[in-house]
């Protein structure tokens, strides 16, 4: 296997777009579209009993799913590496979906915790690329030749699965619509006559983007800086309660300062603990509230549970709004899909 296949690989990347790119009219397909799985991306190196789970960030996640290990020692091939998701899955009202919170509890530096939780909530993997194949590089292969390769040689086991594809620009755009129920991103798109660039974004990502009115609740502090470092969010419940169900942050230095002047007449008293790290229990999660009298319009992607499942974007005030009408009742709900469901790429009814 050449050196430059060596541990760390710089996954290659995805650049944003508003839209699924069209196939071209009367030519050869030019695109392969996969689901987006919102996950840890992992490149896993097998050679032999040795296996390495290579973060995006050139860490060996390893030690956090050993699990993982015994999977792809069982099902890859030797002397591959392996582009993918590492994904857990839970099932929520009779159905599989992905669950982001489940997967970022299983960074802990207890080897016990490490333990139970590997037992509580076993990780998967989903294949998307394959880099080498018994010590063989393929990243200067076309990407059409790499995935019929990844298909003959990976997935079929419990563990360790290949995402689904299709060169169906109409097909793609109804996953991107029905497939946020399973927990997933959007849709990835990918030149099938590409090679593999590592740390490049040669690939395409269309990625869900949603907006809502939010009470404002209160704010952080920054950190090692002057002035607000996130506001708080929050939506009514259907009993009248107010839920706090994320932030918004991503100011400028300027701003920060602007908002810490302006929100100062809004304090309701003193600062509140927020919820705790779950293993960094030093680090300062404390808030001011302040009176719920202000509506914030954000952006944001995607749900999970009752919270934003990211940072929210801050888009504009909204005063016109009355602080009591901002509820959960806004929120587009996605149909449920199981994960078997994405990976087979079908709907529920099995079409």
């Amino acid at each position: 296997m050449s050196p430059a296949l060596a541990f760390p690989i710089p996954p290659m990347l995805a650049k944003a777009a508003e839209k699924v790119p069209p196939q071209p009219d009367g030519a050869e397909h030019v695109w392969s579209y996969e689901p987006k799985w919102d996950g840890f991306r992992v490149i896993i190196f097998r050679t032999g009993s040795d296996v390495i789970l290579g973060s995006r960030g050139g860490k060996d996640l390893g030690r956090y799913f050993p699990e993982m290990l015994d999977a792809a020692r069982a099902e890859l091939p030797d002397g591959s590496i392996v582009d993918g998701e590492l994904v857990v899955p839970r099932t929520v009202d009779g159905h599989t979906r992905l669950d982001w919170e489940a997967l970022s509890a299983r960074i802990h530096p207890a080897a016990s915790r490490v333990t139970l939780l590997a037992g509580q909530d076993p990780a998967q993997f989903v294949a998307f690329d394959l880099l080498a194949l018994g010590g063989r590089e393929l990243t200067g292969e076309r990407f059409r030749e790499r995935r019929r390769l990844l298909l003959e040689t990976v997935g079929g086991g419990p563990t360790i699965h290949v995402t689904n594809a299709t060169a169906d620009t109409a097909l793609a755009q109804d996953w991107f619509a029905r497939f946020e129920g399973a927990g997933l991103d959007g849709v990835i798109a990918k030149r099938l006559d590409s090679e593999y660039l590592p740390n490049k974004r040669e690939m395409v990502k269309v990625k869900h983007s949603r907006t809502a009115d939010c009470v404002l609740m209160g704010f952080r502090p920054h950190k090692s800086k002057k002035g607000i470092g996130s506001l708080l969010l929050g939506l009514h419940g259907a009993d009248g309660e107010l839920m706090m169900v994320g932030g918004a942050s991503a100011f400028t230095d300027v701003r920060r300062v602007e908002l810490l002047a302006e929100l100062e007449p809004l304090r309701a008293g003193e600062d509140q603990l927020g919820e705790a790290s779950r293993w960094a229990k030093a680090i300062d999660k404390s808030w001011t509230p302040l009176r719920p009298e202000r509506v914030v319009e954000v952006a944001y992607d995607q749900m999970e549970g009752s919270r934003f499942r990211h940072a929210a974007r801050f888009l504009r005030w909204r005063p016109d709004r009355d602080p009591a009408s901002c509820g959960f009742g806004q929120l587009e709900v996605p149909a449920k899909y199981d994960l078997a469901d994405v990976l087979a790429g079908r709907s529920p009814d099995g079409k």
